[in-house]
């Protein structure tokens, strides 16, 4: 956003505890601050994630005018970086335009002196300055508005994709939604099969308590269950009156028997109790099958801009499943027994932030 004209350059530094009632404020005035950005959301990561938060602000005049939220992310596998959030799909530089050439200095002057090669910033204000690489065409982001009842809800997905969803609707499915110790115990049993089984090690269980600890009444996790059985479940954000499905799966039943079709539907309307108004269904890489999945309830894609900047000599990180170099190494991966994925899965999940 463009700040009102102030005299003199922005000033950056690094901000310390007694700035998170300020920046919270700040926060409070920018319409594209995601809830990446949100102090709830940076301290679960790095109390869930174990990676230390290194947050930038822009001053003029002594009052914030931008600031760029970082992770420092430590990984003996995936190397180290200074990310625009950790674990999350938005981020970057949020504020003032003019701020932005400061932040971006700043963020590679703390690279340096923290040994992290690579700085990401995924979305926000994107830099323009030598040495950074802009993607816009890689991923994509999936918003739509809420209709008015669960009957509308229904009529609005398409034709294909709601004849799937009518098979799901006529199981005996019982919904549950909460946050307390069986519903975090059910998303974590129906998420880490669903990530083995794509191939993917499980996140600590650690960093989801910290999420639901944090954000409190603004996340809740929904569970579809068969004859008493978790089949799908996910854990769900809620900020400025949409509702983002972050982590979600189910087990290798609930395919047949449609139960994340049904697990979708579900929360659309639970979200809509809540006083939602829009659906965010994420970001998805393009063409990939959860990118198809998304358009087949009839979200229309939204390229999402993502900024990266690594050292002289330095190769980038590369942490994309769909990369050539990984593909043996997740057919492995899907075949390990789950509890051993389980509990290997979160010490190399922790350097995916």
């Amino acid at each position: 956003m463009n700040a009102p004209f102030r005299l003199g350059k922005p000033t950056v530094r690094e901000a310390g505890p007694g700035d998170r009632a300020a920046y919270a404020r700040f926060l409070e005035g920018q319409l594209q601050a995601s809830v990446f950005h949100d102090p709830r959301w940076l301290d679960a990561v790095s109390r869930g994630g174990g990676h230390a938060c290194r947050l930038l602000l822009a001053e003029q005049a002594g009052v914030i005018v931008a600031a760029l939220p970082l992770h420092a992310v430590s990984s003996l596998l995936f190397g180290r970086a200074l990310v625009s959030t950790g674990f999350a799909v938005g981020g970057g530089i949020v504020g003032d335009d003019e701020a932005a050439p400061a932040l971006v200095a700043a963020a590679q002057d703390l690279a340096g002196r923290l040994k992290s090669p690579t700085v990401e910033l995924r979305g926000g204000i994107l830099p323009d300055a030598p040495g950074w690489h802009v993607k816009q065409d890689s991923h994509a982001g999936f918003v739509m508005p809420l209709a008015a009842d669960d009957a509308a809800q229904l009529q609005a997905v398409p034709r294909k994709q709601r004849a799937e969803l009518r098979k799901g609707l006529a199981h005996a499915f019982e919904i549950r939604t909460g946050n307390g110790p069986q519903d975090r115990a059910w998303h974590y049993r129906v998420y880490s099969e669903s990530v083995r089984n794509l191939g993917t090690p499980v996140f600590p269980r650690r960093l989801f308590a910290r999420v639901l600890d944090a954000f409190g009444n603004d996340a809740d996790i929904l569970t579809v269950l068969h004859e008493g059985q978790p089949l799908a479940s996910v854990l769900s954000l809620y900020h400025r009156g949409a509702v983002m499905p972050y982590w979600g799966g189910g087990v290798h039943a609930a395919r047949a028997l449609r139960a994340n079709d049904v697990m979708y539907y579900a929360l659309m309307n639970h979200a809509r109790e809540r006083g939602m108004d829009r659906f965010d269904f994420g970001r998805s890489k393009v063409d990939s099958g959860a990118y198809h999945f998304k358009r087949n309830w009839g979200f229309v894609p939204e390229p999402l801009s993502y900024a990266h900047w690594t050292a002289d000599g330095q190769a980038p990180r590369d942490v994309n499943p769909l990369s050539p170099r990984y593909q043996a190494r997740i057919r492995l991966w899907q075949k390990l027994p789950l509890p051993v994925a389980n509990l290997v899965g979160p010490f190399i999940a922790r350097g995916l932030a």
